[in-house]
């Protein structure tokens, strides 16, 4: 497979459909135990990572690696496997590893599928959630309820299409990078942002039309390049703060619709002088 369309895709996103599923086996039955944690700033700031993360990782490259092997592969933990290929698999073993270490159950694995540089693929799993989000096109994305007896459950996900500035829930999370006198700048951001975030989910959340937009910061690729495809076929609208591709990763602006989109990219604009 060394071009786009739309078979293949649908082969991508049946294979990372069973990967979900493997994913939340594989958890259950090898990592649900005590594990170790380690920080990878060392007394410059909190950056933790588990063996859990690393374990994650492992397996998901092994998969990824046996069913595509001339794939490139770029993980949080074990960095770039270069090839000339021009499909990038891009994975974030564990998101939300502080939600991890403390037991939140909101942490997740999340892998996308770049073609040429562009996510086109996306996977959001929550194994203590028993679900997941999964795009199988760039109009159509799922949320896959794990059942424990009968059927799974898939749901059509869709954002809230009644969504408006006056009745719109907001989330938002600066993970440390927006200084107080920064945040002094924006007042009706912070006012306006209502509802928790949780990593991850709250994009999901989103695609779900629970969340009307979030906010976030300092979001690497492999944050947020998985959530990329599943958002733009839930219609969300996802760029940075700055009103680029959200592909490139950094502070990002999630939003239900443009018109909401646009008003909140111009209340941040503060923050960024």
């Amino acid at each position: 497979m060394s071009e786009l369309n739309s078979k293949n895709i649908r082969v991508f996103a049946g294979f990372l459909n069973r990967l979900a599923k493997d994913m939340t086996m594989f958890y259950y039955s090898k990592l649900n135990k005590p594990f170790k944690v380690n920080n990878k700033l060392k007394g410059k700031g909190y950056d933790p990572v588990t063996s859990a993360d690393k374990a994650f990782e492992k397996f998901i490259r092994s998969k990824i690696k046996k069913k595509f092997p001339t794939h490139e592969i770029i993980g949080e933990e074990f960095g770039r496997k270069k090839t000339k290929s021009d499909f990038t698999w891009v994975i974030d073993p564990i998101d939300g590893t502080r939600s991890f270490v403390i037991g939140n159950p909101s942490w997740s694995n999340l892998i996308s599928l770049n073609y040429k540089g562009n996510p086109i693929v996306g996977l959001a799993n929550f194994p203590k959630l028993s679900k997941y989000y999964l795009n199988y096109s760039n109009k159509n994305a799922y949320v896959f309820n794990i059942a424990c007896v009968g059927k799974d459950k898939k749901i059509k996900l869709s954002v809230n299409k009644k969504a408006n500035f006056n009745n719109m829930k907001v989330s938002g999370a600066f993970h440390g990078w927006l200084s107080p006198k920064k945040q002094s700048k924006i007042p009706k951001v912070l006012k306006l942002m209502q509802f928790p975030c949780s990593d991850a989910l709250s994009y999901a959340h989103l695609c779900e039309g629970k969340i009307d937009v979030v906010i976030q910061c300092q979001n690497k690729i492999w944050d947020i390049h998985p959530l990329i495809p599943i958002i733009k076929a839930s219609g969300g609208i996802a760029t940075t703060w700055k009103n680029k591709d959200a592909k490139y990763a950094g502070n990002i602006l999630i939003s239900a619709n443009k018109t909401i989109h646009r008003k909140f990219l111009k209340l941040l604009r503060p923050a960024l002088k």
